[in-house]
């Protein structure tokens, strides 16, 4: 069961068992889908309406020329994207941690002749998220449509690359804060933080200036890397390979296996530290 083959396998059967439940209740996946992109396009229509009173972000900040209308939609469409990606995958299992450690349900999982952290953070899919993905590439595909610059081959690469990069350090922090349950009991203020930290990469690093959001900036950029997940796959695509900060980008990729190591670290840590809550 060691192999990376066999833990295919044993997604994939995770992946098929998921779709075979939410084919059980179709009208729930339908529901949670229309829900998912009603969300999403609401977010859309405030963006919409930002740029019905101006025509870039982050104009006059030194930087790249700003993000005008449609080079900020290829922005919030990787946004989505990213986000779907870790809703269908990780986000559902993930927050069931929380309760399988305060239940002793961890019991059972620790039982099992695979990486408890491999079968904690993916055996359930939801694949009604996936709904978000589609949307975002739609929208993705549109933004890239109307841009004045058509992105190369390599920077299409780039940016799958670092899409993956950013999924990996949401997920970083999403485990290791729910992973302090172990240590917290009931508490799930920690996990919960998780939502609020991810608040800040929403938006262009060019919005964070002046006393407060340079500071703001460095944290998030270099302490909690939540910055770099959105904007820099988001730079590659839209702007020329010479205009990109690669300094930074280079940066993200070690801060992607910097958290990935860190979140395995904590995971461990805390599985040294269980107690079921059953016994």
């Amino acid at each position: 069961m060691g192999t990376t083959a066999a833990y295919f396998r044993v997604f994939l059967t995770f992946a098929r068992n998921s779709l075979v439940r939410d084919m059980t209740f179709r009208g729930n996946f339908i529901i949670d889908s229309i829900t998912s992109m009603a969300w999403m396009l609401l977010n859309l229509i405030f963006y919409l309406l930002i740029f019905h009173y101006t025509d870039f972000i982050g104009a006059n900040t030194g930087e790249n020329p700003g993000w005008g209308r449609y080079e900020f939609f290829a922005f919030f469409a990787t946004s989505m994207v990213i986000n779907a990606l870790l809703q269908a995958f990780f986000m559902t299992n993930v927050d069931e941690l929380t309760d399988l450690i305060r239940t002793g349900g961890l019991d059972f999982i620790l039982l099992k002749p695979i990486d408890t952290q491999f079968l904690v953070s993916l055996r359930r899919v939801e694949w009604s998220s996936l709904s978000n993905l589609v949307l975002g590439l739609v929208l993705l595909g549109y933004s890239l449509v109307h841009l004045a610059y058509v992105p190369e081959v390599m920077q299409v690469v780039l940016y799958m690359i670092y899409v993956i990069c950013g999924v990996a350090i949401y997920y970083s922090l999403m485990i290791a804060l729910a992973s302090s349950t172990v240590w917290m009991g009931r508490n799930q203020t920690l996990y919960d933080f998780w939502f609020y930290i991810t608040t800040f990469s929403r938006y262009p690093m060019e919005i964070y200036t002046g006393s407060l959001g340079e500071p703001l900036r460095s944290f998030f950029t270099f302490i909690i890397p939540v910055l770099v997940v959105v904007n820099i796959p988001a730079r590659i695509l839209v702007w020329p390979l010479e205009k990109q900060n690669w300094p930074l980008a280079g940066f993200t990729i070690l801060a992607t296996a910097a958290s990935v190591a860190a979140s395995r670290w904590v995971f461990q840590l805390a599985l040294a530290n269980y107690r079921s809550a059953s016994s």
